[in-house]
């Protein structure tokens, strides 16, 4: 006795269906995103929906876990250096904002050496008519440091507030060349990233470099031009690097998926780039610092 004529058309049609959407069904069945197992039913939603589901557990968590880490250091060093202020008053947002990807290694190099730098300890060697014991106790390559981080603050403000602006409002990345200059949204926004991260971070190195040398708001901000320009380039270079393989290779390549602006993994792997920015700055500041042109800290 054969099939009854609809199971059989339903055999039918399941075996015509193209071999990668049967494979995509039965990993479906097999996937489990937190507590909610994905079904065929889950096909039917949206493509974006879908995509970041397919964002293995323990990515996720291990995503929400380490941007947790990273406010709690910020807020750690928020509460600090509002006890203890800083000599230059821009360090006391540098040292929170790079906590949020720095994290433990930032609260290390707060502890150890930016707290040589507070105005107190400031106004006591002055009155001894000595160095600031962050000028004198501070080792060179941990100045470096200091610089590098200073300029990446700017960098991590900018990158935060221009990928959230493109994501609100998309027609930012059209007019910035997306779907007629680049195939890819991620390169228009890159360009929007870099104009924000720059203007941050000129302003930072502004309220640095302009009261040490007693510049007038024009003079300033040509020095500061000058000594961060590099640097932040630098910088969003070594960003820009590891996005694209996190985005190209990482997601799309290895998970099947998107990295998306609204979901914990993307921030995550914006903490792990800005630390690759911080390693391509170094040289750069290392080289502005020995030559005089970016200040000391």
């Amino acid at each position: 006795m054969g099939n009854p004529p609809h199971k059989t058309r339903r055999n039918d049609e399941t075996r015509a269906r193209p071999k990668c959407f049967r494979n995509l069904a039965r990993q479906a069945k097999r996937l489990r995103f937190g507590t909610k197992t994905a079904s065929p039913g889950s096909l039917g939603e949206s493509p974006q929906r879908w995509s970041l589901r397919l964002v293995p557990d323990w990515l996720h968590y291990l995503s929400i876990v380490v941007l947790c880490l990273g406010a709690l250091c910020a807020i750690l060093l928020a509460l600090d250096v509002a006890v203890h202020p800083q000599h230059m008053w821009i360090m006391n947002i540098v040292w929170p904002v790079t906590a949020l990807f720095g994290t433990a290694w930032i609260v290390w190099q707060y502890f150890s050496y930016g707290r040589l730098a507070t105005r107190d300890m400031a106004r006591k060697a002055r009155a001894n008519n000595r160095d600031p014991p962050n000028m004198r106790l501070t080792p060179f390559p941990i100045m470096v440091a200091n610089g590098s981080l200073h300029c990446g603050s700017g960098c991590t403000l900018g990158d935060i507030c221009a990928e959230w602006l493109v994501f609100a409002v998309p027609a930012i990345a059209i007019a910035f060349g997306w779907q007629s200059i680049f195939q890819e949204k991620i390169f228009a926004v890159w360009i929007v990233d870099y104009l924000f991260a720059y203007a941050f971070g000129i302003l930072f190195q502004y309220f640095t470099i302009a009261p040490m040398r007693g510049l007038s708001l024009w003079q300033g901000l040509a020095a500061a031009a000058k000594a961060d320009t590099i640097s932040i380039t630098a910088w969003q270079i070594g960003m820009y690097a590891f996005m694209a393989f996190a985005y190209f290779y990482l997601f799309r390549y290895l998970l099947g998926t998107s990295l998306a602006v609204n979901s914990f993994e993307f921030w995550f792997m914006m903490q792990i780039a800005m630390m690759f920015g911080f390693l391509t700055s170094y040289p750069a500041n290392w080289w502005l610092l020995k030559s005089g042109i970016k200040e000391r800290m």
